[in-house]
């Protein structure tokens, strides 16, 4: 038998299906963050944040991430792609704003810049049910560079870290933004929150040198650490791929691991690809959109050059997150 159904119930029924596809499209939308402010430990200010988390994270042990704007932006910055995948995984989802845009002394890696992330996270402990195994922290650019900061300053309190295209040397990456003696509008951002140019005092070393995760990521060993960088960045981009690269020698040199060559990171930013790369080099990564080009592993640490720019890949950064569990120092209070 041929059931024949009306003109008026075939619309019904697309109509129907029609607002199905419609709910189904807006609860996969990411939700809304909500806003509150922290007072600072430090300095007693007022800091605020922007955050989400499901209805069971107060009754359920919930992974959290921190997930920190990049170097000229603020906690208002859309970082919609890493709070959708935080939501989708069901995770707190924390974007402070340890003191905003990098150009100014109380930013960029201060100590009340840190505390700000410390002082974020442990008020979350105390609101939620915080999974202290599932700590995560990501960043990109300037996030990136937070990231490794915290990464080497505080291992301690994270289950584990992934940062993109980050700066790790200001230094470095002064003089890599000033031609001809003059400072472009990054390392015009760095002296401002340095006090100056490279040089200019002691005081003034001291804090590039503070700020700069390079010369302490020897504390990161046995913090599963995902550093990552487009080949391309530095040329289409802000930040040299030497940078993350570097920042991974100094965890495998502290591990007892071997390091990446400067004649091999010379070659990846002259070529853009390795004439004799090494079987990790060429592992096919499911989770990442773009090709791996290197990647080398040192006890809990990897590094990986893929084939981009000065970006970040929010899924496969997550998708690595999601397998990291080691237990977080929580605040004794």
């Amino acid at each position: 038998m041929i059931l024949t159904l009306s003109r008026g119930t075939d619309l019904f029924l697309l109509a129907v299906a029609f607002l199905a596809s419609a709910s189904l499209t807006i609860a996969a939308d990411p939700p809304s963050l909500s806003e509150t402010r922290i007072v600072s430990t430090i300095d007693g200010t007022e800091q605020p944040i922007r955050f989400w988390a499901p209805d069971t994270a107060t009754e359920q042990s919930t992974p959290v991430l921190v997930s920190l704007h990049t170097w000229s932006s603020d906690y208002t910055q859309d970082r919609s792609e890493w709070s959708h995948e935080a939501f989708k995984r069901g995770w707190i989802y924390l974007q402070p704003n340890f003191r905003g845009a990098n150009d100014h002394p109380e930013a960029c890696g201060s100590t009340l810049a840190k505390q700000d992330i410390l002082d974020a996270l442990d008020w979350a402990i105390a609101k939620y049910q915080v999974d202290p195994q599932r700590i995560y922290l990501s960043g990109v650019s300037g996030g990136g560079h937070m990231s490794l900061l915290m990464a080497a300053r505080h291992p301690e309190r994270f289950s584990a870290v992934s940062a993109w295209v980050g700066i790790t040397d200001l230094t470095k990456w002064y003089e890599f933004h000033t031609k001809d003696g003059e400072p472009g509008r990054y390392a015009q951002m760095v002296a401002a929150s340095c006090g100056g140019p490279p040089g200019t005092s002691e005081a003034v070393d001291w804090q590039y040198h503070d700020r700069s995760s390079i010369h302490f990521l020897q504390n990161a060993v046995g913090l599963p650490l995902d550093i990552n960088a487009g080949v391309k960045d530095g040329k289409t981009g802000s930040v040299p791929i030497h940078h993350s690269l570097r920042a991974f020698n100094v965890v495998a040199q502290a591990d007892g691991h071997p390091t990446i060559p400067e004649a091999t990171m010379d070659e990846l930013w002259e070529q853009g690809r390795l004439a004799s790369p090494q079987p990790s080099d060429e592992a096919k990564d499911p989770t990442y959109e773009k090709a791996v080009l290197l990647r080398r592993t040192a006890g809990a640490a990897r590094v990986t050059i893929f084939d981009g720019g000065h970006e970040a890949l929010p899924e496969a950064a997550c998708a690595w997150l999601s397998h990291q569990s080691r237990l977080a120092t929580l605040p004794s209070h």
